[in-house]
């Protein structure tokens, strides 16, 4: 994919992102690797999520230096996150990074995510969890938060929110769409003050599999087009 393309996708998510209703004012951030490199897209820092379009995504190298010229700046916490991420998984294309209120709730629970919804059990069988250390404002908090992501595709930030990557950018979308819907269910459920029922352990080896049979092996490429359509019916500022 070419970085025009690349652009468009990862405005797209951001508008996704806001139309959900998931984003925190101007404070989480999304990023995608640019093709041959270690360079990376990621928010101008100020923009609310649904004002973001392809030209205005600010171009950072790995030392979080602008590669073209931008008049915003970059979230200093949000490139040490990413920063960390792709310069560990070269399979990681695109990082996702929210504070959503399911999402911080569950965060703050000891036993974390639990798998009592079908959400869960796919989640769970790829997350990791990474304790908080305060706002990530240190260089020296990134190998943790590296060892704790490991090769999981969904990171639950203790006390603070969640993440997830992907190889592109709807693929990291819709492993947080995943990941969001397993914590509103849990928040509900606990909510309804009756006593929980978890999945048999047993069925949680075979969720990969049942996954990939029911998206035709497809993955994330099922759902991804038609939620471009959804933004491109409302407008297709975000690819300007």
């Amino acid at each position: 994919m070419d970085e025009r393309a690349l652009r468009v996708e990862l405005a797209a998510c951001y508008r996704l992102v806001a139309l959900f209703g998931w984003d925190d004012l101007i404070f989480t951030h999304i990023s995608a690797r640019l093709p041959g490199g270690d360079a990376f897209l990621i928010n101008p820092y100020g923009m609310l999520f649904e004002e973001i379009t392809a030209s205005s995504l600010v171009k950072v190298d790995a030392q979080g230096e602008k590669l073209e010229p931008s008049d915003w700046p970059v979230n200093p916490a949000g490139f040490v996150i990413h920063s960390a991420v792709h310069a560990a998984r070269h399979d990681v294309g695109c990082v996702l990074h929210l504070h959503t209120n399911a999402g911080v709730a569950v965060s703050c629970q000891k036993d974390g995510l639990l798998p009592i919804s079908q959400y869960a059990t796919i989640v769970l069988a790829s997350l990791g969890y990474h304790d908080y250390e305060g706002i990530a404002l240190r260089d020296d908090e990134k190998p943790r938060l590296v060892r704790d992501l490991g090769q999981s595709s969904a990171l639950i930030l203790r006390n603070h929110g969640l993440l997830t990557v992907g190889a592109t950018v709807g693929e990291a979308f819709t492993a947080m769409y995943a990941l969001q819907r397993a914590c509103e269910a849990q928040i509900m459920a606990q909510a309804g003050g009756a006593a929980l029922v978890q999945v048999d352990p047993r069925i949680l080896g075979g969720v990969k599999a049942n996954v990939a049979a029911v998206t035709r092996g497809l993955g994330s490429a099922v759902a991804w087009p038609a939620l471009l359509r959804r933004l491109d019916r409302a407008g297709t500022g975000y690819r300007d």
